[in-house]
């Protein structure tokens, strides 16, 4: 492209060269001429006026006398009725431009010019027209790659941004180039590469998400199929059964609900639920885990509430908070419901330190913990509870405590508990 834009340039400016020098060299061809004619002619008039002059004066008229009058390099032939013919100067050979006047005394005056001399003059003329040509076009060469420059380096560096973007590394560059047409280009491929940035930012998040949300569920379920296998009441069997199907329906509404906000996070499924039942399946999914580290975990407060949301979700929410309490709290785990309005709360707490002073309300920005782990449990339990209209927030730092609000059912009018 670049190649082509010089040649196009070039061509462009030596048809303009072509077309205005043949024609200024014609016109200036013939000016010069037009002019030499004219001089010579002119100096004829002025030799005859003398001539006449002399004449009527009785003065004498030789070629001694007329040479001052001549321009030089021209010839002179002054013919006198009845007088030899009086030449001043050297007669040119070849072609001349010639002019003749006749004066009032009867004499003949004939003025001759080289023709060589126009042709020297036509000759400088040529040169100097060529010598600005050959400037124009050194100009326009430079002017031509200057601009192929121009154009091709940005083409050149959107081409390299184009191939980053394929490359996998979508960092916008915000470079313009004050062409209109290349700039909104960039803007195009800055666009797309802040929109694939977020794309890859969701999908890693969301494989963070789901690794994290899955991974003490898998556990737990996995402990409960061992010891499935290990007894041989079928009762037992069949209780361990249903629960860990329970935990299976659970994880799979769970890893569903963490597809739907990645790729739509104002989409919600909230229904009307029976928040004892969720509260009822936790203690007992995580009854096991809280007797093998010597705890205990119950639940207090009012009974029988119902509210909106996402059953499967708000059952990892309270996971979290219980697993958060097993693993950096202390003593009794206790789940207390209680109303506010028209919003059914679920507060989580323990007895252990709590929350250290230095984190504070940033325990629910992703990669912030207190300990060794990943940092993403309270933020993505935070996540799931906004994406049913409810909130996550830590209402005391010691004794930690963290509350789930959900929004009630319409016609639940139960007071609050103190």
């Amino acid at each position: 492209m670049r190649r082509r834009l010089i040649n196009s340039t070039l061509a462009v400016v030596l048809v303009v060269i072509a077309v205005f020098g043949i024609s200024l060299v014609l016109v200036e061809t013939r000016t010069i001429e037009s002019s030499a004619r004219e001089s010579v002619k002119s100096e004829a008039v002025r030799l005859v006026s003398i001539v006449d002059s002399r004449l009527l004066g009785r003065e004498r008229v030789e070629s001694g006398v007329l040479r001052e009058q001549i321009t030089q390099h021209r010839y002179a032939r002054i013919d006198i009725p009845g007088r030899p013919s009086i030449e001043v100067g050297t007669r040119p050979e070849g072609g001349v431009i010639a002019a003749t006047e006749k004066g009032e005394q009867g004499e003949i005056v004939r003025v001759e010019e080289s023709r060589s001399t126009v042709s020297r003059e036509v000759g400088r003329t040529l040169l100097v027209i060529l010598a600005v040509a050959l400037l124009a076009v050194v100009a326009a060469v430079f002017l031509a790659v200057r601009q192929a420059n121009r154009l091709t380096a940005p083409l050149t560096d959107l081409a390299e941004t184009a191939e980053r973007l394929g490359s996998g590394d979508p960092r916008p560059r915000h470079r313009r180039y004050g062409v209109p047409e290349l700039d909104r280009v960039a803007d195009v491929l800055d666009a797309s590469a802040e929109r694939i940035a977020r794309m890859l930012t969701a999908e890693r998040r969301l494989a963070a998400d789901a690794s994290h949300q899955l991974r003490t569920p898998l556990t737990a379920l996995s402990m409960r199929l061992e010891e499935i296998t290990l007894t041989d009441e079928p009762e037992t069997v069949k209780e361990e059964a249903t629960i860990a199907l329970a935990q299976v329906e659970r994880l799979t509404d769970v890893v569903q609900r963490l597809l739907t906000n990645s790729r739509d996070p104002q989409s919600s499924s909230a229904v009307t639920f029976d928040l004892d039942e969720v509260i009822k399946q936790q203690i007992e999914e995580w009854r096991p885990a809280t007797r093998s580290e010597g705890r205990v975990l119950v639940r207090s407060g009012k009974p029988g509430l119902r509210a909106v949301g996402t059953p499967g979700a708000v059952s990892q929410v309270l996971a979290t908070l219980i697993e958060n309490s097993l693993m950096h709290g202390d003593g009794t785990v206790a789940l207390r419901t209680r109303v506010t309005g028209n919003q059914a709360v679920v507060e989580v707490t323990d007895e252990g330190p709590g929350v250290p002073a230095d984190l504070g309300a940033r325990v629910f920005e992703r990669t912030v913990s207190g300990r060794n782990s990943t940092g993403l449990g309270l933020a993505v339990a935070r996540d799931l509870a906004e994406a049913d209209g409810g909130r996550l927030e830590l209402l005391q730092a010691n004794p930690p405590v963290f509350a789930l609000f959900l929004s009630r059912e319409a016609d639940d009018h139960g007071e609050g508990v103190g």
